[in-house]
């Protein structure tokens, strides 16, 4: 660790306290606004269609700008969306509210590139520990996040509306940290080397399994994290105990990252990945054993664990699929199929919440995580023919 590199944990911190606050609020604020209880869960989906969205433009802006001046402009977007939503709110317009998260998808479309960053802060000897350290900064929006949902939540007169003003105030502190760090930028050449087709590094099997790891278990942990808030109003547990689930939930998901690289290097990144998909299963099962909050607590604490094992191994494994002058079009790839999986299932927590309850909403995720283990089988196993093929050959 460098100072780069605790400068772009911290700006990680903040940008999921972004996250971890829109998770907190967002589908509640909808659920009072909406004009249909099913519509509720829209401004999550929202930001991450407006991330979908902006893959191809901040691939562009990451290319002919750098990082530095691309990760900027997604905080000025990030602040001002935090503004336009607060007005929304104050002015209970649903509509212009979905419009303030598509534009902050911009921001997170950014930011979720502050892991591969990581990778190229420390170099190719240190990638993982570096990937995941950086990951493990989102346990400062863990704590932040919620708590500040929780105690800004009345400060204008209209729910909520205050932790929006909060957010802008994030991004403006976040923008400092990001302008401090000293970025590795490409070369020139580089740059204008435009290497294979995207077609071609995507029909890889290495690019297809971090895609479906990625983008399924990021989907199925939004699917469940997102319906939690209304899953608990509905159960008539207090805000409070919401607060603490996500709270928790999201320490599970980043804390692990303090200790995922050395796993990884230790057992290698199909175990941790197996890993993960056993303590996906683990929150199933808990969540569909009951409904009181110690339920919640434990099934998204072990969510936010099992997403961490995959995420971060599927990040590690997807900077071996492409080469540095393929960078901005892979990673962009891998982005985009993540936020269109995420939308999918935002829209779908909210449908499902309120039509079929918890308990369906907890079935359907076993369908995706079987995906997950399929391609896991398969990539073991063209990796097995590959190293049998190369002790032949020696």
């Amino acid at each position: 660790m460098n100072k780069n590199l605790w400068l772009l944990t911290f700006a990680q911190g903040m940008y999921l306290t972004n996250n971890v606050t829109f998770i907190a609020i967002n589908g509640l604020v909808g659920f009072a606004l909406a004009p249909l209880p099913w519509l509720a869960t829209l401004p999550v989906m929202g930001y991450v269609i407006g991330s979908a969205l902006s893959t191809t433009l901040v691939a562009r802006t990451q290319k002919h700008w750098g990082r530095k001046r691309s990760f900027q402009i997604g905080l000025v977007v990030a602040g001002l969306s935090a503004l336009l939503c607060a007005h929304a709110v104050l002015q209970s317009n649903f509509w212009l509210l979905n419009l303030a998260t598509v534009l902050a998808g911009f921001y997170n479309a950014n930011a979720l590139l502050y892991r591969f960053t990581a990778a190229e802060l420390a170099g190719p000897s240190a990638k993982e520990k570096a990937v995941s350290w950086v990951l493990a900064g989102g346990v400062i929006g863990a704590v932040l996040g919620p708590n500040l949902a929780n105690q800004t939540r009345d400060w204008l007169g209209a729910p909520f509306a205050g932790a929006y003003i909060a957010l802008a105030v994030v991004a403006v502190i976040a923008f400092v940290a990001i302008s401090l760090i000293q970025f590795q930028e490409r070369p020139a050449n580089e740059t204008k080397e435009t290497g294979r087709p995207i077609s071609e590094i995507m029909r890889q099997p290495l690019f297809i399994v971090c895609a479906v790891s990625a983008s399924l278990s990021y989907g199925v942990m939004n699917l469940l994290m997102a319906a939690t808030p209304l899953a608990m109003e509905m159960c008539k547990l207090p805000f409070d105990q919401t607060v603490l689930v996500i709270e928790w939930h999201v320490i599970g998901m980043f804390a692990p990252g303090f200790f995922t690289g050395n796993l990884i290097r230790r057992w290698g990144v199909l175990w941790v990945m197996r890993i993960g998909v056993l303590l996906y299963i683990a929150c199933i099962a808990i969540a569909l054993s009951g409904v009181t909050f110690t339920h919640f607590l434990i099934a998204l604490f072990l969510l936010g664990v099992g997403w961490n094992f995959l995420f971060t191994s599927s990040t590690t494994l997807a900077l071996e699929a492409y080469r540095p002058e393929e960078r901005d079009k892979a990673q962009g790839a891998i982005n985009f199929f993540v936020f269109l999986t995420t939308a999918l299932s935002a829209l779908s927590s909210g449908v499902l919440i309120t039509t079929q309850g918890w308990a369906l909403l907890n079935w359907g995720s076993i369908a995706p995580l079987a995906c997950i283990v399929l391609a896991l089988i398969w990539l073991g196993t063209k990796r097995n023919v590959g190293l049998h093929k190369q002790s032949k050959i020696g």
